[in-house]
């Protein structure tokens, strides 16, 4: 059994977004392909769409238990933009099941134009990370959606910097979070932990100790760190510590 749905916005575009089976027949430039997924993208009338297509949750149990990876995605997405975090708008998403068991499914996003990720920047030496007002803007964008997420009790689980996307207005955007789920506990701390030593992972190559402090300080909404703020901080610069 197949569920679907198509936002209201883009019924025009039904021939192309309007089933599953539509979904899964459009071709277009694949970007990615994996065992279990792939992206391609598609232009109609001068805009890009990102098409994610599922075919696999796994082997064995995990085609019945959980939630499949592209259902994930697309609630996740939505949780963003409930808590008023800048994300991918969703154009269409569902799944097929057969007896239980998880078939295939995909999600259709619109593309953000005029948009980069932040590892690209990195790796290619975007001049913008050289600019201290620029970095300052995007750190404090960047510290108050990941202290949202985790005042929520949920984490991203992949905070990478190829998961940011920056406009040219210097608006900040997250991507991409199928393994972002709550929790609680110390397994929320440990998760806490692992998203904001992902996004030190890039800042230590191309930001000074005082703009990842004072992302710190702004995640914190501290003027100065206090003995549990230390405490966390060396957690961070630890975590990745003999795995890199």
């Amino acid at each position: 059994m197949a569920s679907w749905s198509l936002a209201p916005e883009y019924q025009a575009l039904a021939e192309d977004f309007g089933s599953l089976e539509a979904v899964f027949a459009i071709q277009g430039e694949r970007l990615t392909k994996d065992p279990l997924s792939e992206v391609v993208r598609i232009e109609r009338e001068g805009v890009h769409y990102y098409v994610k297509r599922y075919w696999g949750a796994g082997k064995g149990l995990r085609r019945y238990l959980g939630r499949p990876r592209v259902k994930a995605e697309w609630q996740n997405l939505k949780l963003f933009a409930k808590w008023g975090i800048p994300t991918a708008q969703i154009v269409a998403h569902g799944l097929e099941r057969r007896a239980g068991a998880f078939v295939r499914g995909a999600l259709v996003t619109r593309e953000l134009e005029n948009t980069r990720d932040m590892a690209e920047m990195a790796n290619q030496g975007d001049p913008r990370l050289r600019d201290p007002c620029w970095v300052s803007n995007i750190s404090r964008q960047l510290a108050s959606y990941t202290r949202t997420l985790h005042d929520h009790r949920f984490t991203h689980n992949d905070l990478k910097w190829r998961n940011l996307l920056v406009n040219d207005s210097a608006e900040l955007f997250f991507i991409d979070c199928p393994t972002g789920s709550f929790w609680w506990g110390a397994l929320l701390r440990y998760r806490i932990i692992k998203d904001l030593a992902c996004l030190d992972k890039v800042a230590k190559r191309v930001l000074s100790r005082t703009q990842r402090l004072r992302f710190y300080l702004q995640y914190c909404g501290h003027d100065r760190l206090n003995d549990g703020d230390r405490l966390q901080v060396l957690e961070i610069l630890k975590f990745f510590k003999g795995r890199e």
